[in-house]
């Protein structure tokens, strides 16, 4: 497959910028402007692979700026993008990062990171095409070890590859009422499953191995990783296990010797370059002018190093050359104190797309609690149903839990959403504990019951810092 059938067909499932929005609703309550400004950043990513090829690397992405307060959904709707998009998707905090010179994180490690995701996911996909296969020779392994082969057969089958093992297996020459045969029907139906057998499985013992470096020489650390890990061949040790567990054990080992990893590193380093999605969160915390001292020294800094990465350039990861030129790159940033003017003109360049998210009134708090897919309602229903305690709450209650944490949020630090998690908790706390326990397995959250569980913390505004 060459590259541009691989990126047609990437991207032949990606939805509408209107049915990105239908999606996002279901998960993140408001904020229309930033889910639309998204929705056609990624779109923008199918319509790139459908111009001509000569124009096709000319087109930038539309990198975001979402301007706003913590806990009003930045994050959320950047993770559920890269769900929908089936990217691989990191998120990194600005402030982790500082200028090479200073002790901290290198920003290229951001992309080395990026490029172990689509490693794993590319494996993942490629596991999933060969898991009836390896599931085959697995059962085969496991019927050699509960019925060890005569020497001649073990002959026949050394001379022969992997298919012809699985040809010598379904063929008919083994007789059906042969002790093998009666082994795999009772295998497979589920007869020996409490049965346990011993495997020889490989534990690649290796010394742990940490750099501790100035930024810029994180490459040596995967580097040394490697040479140990040739010194140090794997050993094999013994496990019982129960078949089920054995079949699985064996199925990987196996699964990971059909698929071509040359081929996987291909296609995570095309993933990672042409549907990357790296979320760079508190970016405002590296915005402004330098102070010359104390942790502010390299904010400037950070920014020049991180620009190249943004602007487009060449990676070296421990699987190859990564160009960073067409991955998406969405920042947040509250810019309370600073705004996105105070960032390097070159930067703000990179980034044309600014989207102000809104703080979440009493009535998003509402809709959070009851709306969404996994509304907090319906998470805490689902937890307590597993102690057989059907859980519900009247309309009322749900509309004073959304009011005190409203209240919470301006008498003290407003973290949006985040705060009807602090408030739920503290109100089901009894009952949480008391589940196991409980005879009435009906309980009903009413209005007076939150008002009694949560006035006395609001009414002393000291306890409701610490507690709420």
């Amino acid at each position: 497959m060459d590259k541009e059938e691989f990126t047609e067909n990437e991207f032949m499932k990606v939805l509408t910028p209107r049915e990105i929005v239908a999606e996002l609703d279901k998960y993140i309550i408001g904020q229309d402007e930033a889910k639309r400004s998204v929705a056609i950043a990624l779109r923008n990513r199918w319509r790139r692979q459908q111009v001509p090829a000569d124009l096709r690397d000319e087109i930038a992405p539309k990198n975001i700026i979402m301007i706003g307060p913590t806990g009003v959904g930045k994050t959320e709707i950047a993770r559920r993008l890269a769900r929908l998009a089936n990217s691989p998707f990191i998120k990194v905090e600005a402030t982790k990062f500082t200028e090479v010179g200073y002790v901290g994180r290198d920003v290229e490690s951001m992309i080395r990171d990026l490029t172990e995701l689509a490693v794993n996911m590319a494996k993942k996909e490629e596991q999933e095409k060969v898991k009836e296969r390896a599931r085959d020779l697995a059962e085969e392994r496991l019927l050699d070890i509960l019925l060890p082969r005569k020497k001649e057969e073990h002959k026949e089958l050394e001379e022969g590859d992997k298919d012809k093992v699985l040809e010598v297996v379904r063929s008919d020459r083994a007789e059906p009422s042969s002790t093998r045969e009666k082994l795999r029907r009772m295998l497979r139906d589920g007869k020996l499953d409490e049965r346990y057998v011993e495997l020889e499985v490989s534990n690649k013992a290796m010394p742990m191995v940490e750099i501790f470096s100035a930024a810029g020489l994180e490459e040596m650390e995967f580097n040394i990783k490697e040479v140990f890990g040739n010194i140090f061949p794997s050993r094999k040790k013994r496990r019982r296990v129960k078949i089920p567990e054995a079949i699985e054990i064996l199925a990987q080992e196996e699964s990971q010797k059909l698929i071509d990893m040359d081929k996987v590193v291909e296609k995570a380093i095309r993933m990672t370059e042409q549907n990357g999605i790296i979320f760079l969160d508190e970016l405002d915390k590296i915005a402004g002018a330098e102070s010359g001292y104390g942790p502010d020294v390299s904010r400037e800094g950070v920014q020049r190093d991180l620009l190249p990465i943004v602007e487009g350039s060449t990676v070296l990861t421990k699987y190859g050359m990564v160009k960073t030129d067409h991955i998406l790159f969405i920042a947040a940033g509250a810019f309370n104190v600073s705004k996105p003017s105070d960032l390097l003109p070159e930067l703000q360049g990179r980034f044309p797309i600014r989207v102000e998210l809104d703080s979440l009134t009493m009535e998003d708090f509402v809709r959070i609690l009851t709306e969404p897919k996994n509304a907090l309602i319906t998470q805490y229903r689902a937890l307590l149903e597993t102690e057989g305690i059907k859980l519900e709450f009247d309309e009322e209650a749900i509309r004073e839990i959304a009011h005190i944490a409203s209240m919470v949020n301006e008498r003290m630090e407003n973290i949006g959403a985040r705060r009807l998690q602090t408030v739920m908790e503290k109100l089901l706390d009894e009952i949480s504990f008391d589940a196991p326990d409980m005879a009435d397995k009906e309980v009903l959250i009413t209005r007076d019951y939150v008002t009694e569980k949560l006035s006395d913390i609001l009414e002393d505004e000291n306890l409701s810092r610490y507690i709420l």
